[in-house]
């Protein structure tokens, strides 16, 4: 009935997938656990191999990086049922009743999408990670992304991650652009799971920037319009008014003030935003 794929890089999932044992046994339902390391020879996988210990679950680990969507890709590829619940390795269901409310879903609803939503704790970290917090809580908790998402393999299986995108960045929006493209419908219900992970706002930054280069590869490419990306539209805003090179310039006379500012105790979405639209038109240009 349902495969659960959890795509991994350096992260411990065991205690991810202890817990979808527990609920998906107690729903009593056909299923089966796919985690799949993505060549990070990280020491954490000691502890991911007990996932084997499971019954119907595997830990797999990729000889070469294939990137986040191509190891998606390759867990469908695997998986022995019909519905596919992917989930980032850093998350964590919020409810008890997380298994049982997708297992309402499939049987209450003709959609074959279906996104569960992503929570972020209330608790305020340390200053070191308060803007990867302050965007989750802003921005991520009110976005479509595929770290918590229900999908039939049939469709998956057609309409696949984009391969040429290896690095980290963007991958979710050419997914869900290709998927409403060929008018598949998105339903939402409440069934969140916890985003556990912070990274650092030295690393959200550096991260940024590599989610950018693939950004302009969409965008200079075709696959990805002004309609799909606030960047995009801001960015040919400007172009019309042909005020780019302006605006690079203030950029860069301004990007270690915004850089301070990001990296404080009161990072500024504004600012943040700004930082995208900066870096994405030098990079189009490139003149980083």
């Amino acid at each position: 009935m349902l495969s659960i794929l959890i795509p991994v890089y350096d992260y411990d999932a065991f205690s991810l997938v202890e817990e979808l044992v527990k609920q998906c046994n107690l729903c009593g339902i056909t299923f089966e656990i796919l985690c799949q390391d993505d060549a990070s020879n990280s020491n954490k996988n000691i502890q991911n191999q007990e996932i084997n210990s499971f019954s119907n679950c595997s830990f797999f680990i990729n000889e070469n990086n294939f990137g986040r969507g191509k190891n998606i890709n390759s867990l469908a590829q695997k998986a022995k049922y019909d519905w596919l619940l992917i989930l980032d390795c850093d998350t964590f269901p919020a409810e008890d009743n997380f298994i049982q409310s997708y297992i309402s879903a499939i049987s209450n609803s003709e959609q074959k999408i279906v996104f569960g939503g992503i929570v972020y704790g209330d608790k305020k970290p340390q200053k070191e990670k308060l803007l990867r917090w302050i965007y989750g809580q802003k921005r991520e908790t009110v976005a479509i992304l595929t770290s918590n998402l229900l999908i039939k393999k049939e469709v998956f299986l057609q309409f696949p991650f984009d391969e040429f995108i290896t690095k980290y960045g963007y991958e979710d929006l050419l997914f869900f652009s290709v998927l409403e493209k060929n008018h598949f419908q998105i339903s939402e219900i409440q069934n969140p799971t916890f985003h556990l992970n912070l990274e650092t706002s030295e690393v959200f930054l550096a991260k940024t920037k590599t989610a950018l280069e693939n950004l302009v590869f969409l965008y200079n490419s075709g696959k990805i319009s002004s309609d799909e990306s606030k960047i995009i539209k801001a960015f040919e805003a400007l172009k019309k008014l042909k005020l780019v090179h302006f605006a690079i310039s203030i950029f860069k006379k301004s990007q270690i003030k915004i850089e301070r500012n990001l990296l404080s105790e009161k990072p500024s979405l504004f600012f943040f935003d700004l930082y995208k639209l900066g870096h994405f038109s030098c990079k189009v240009f490139k003149t980083l």
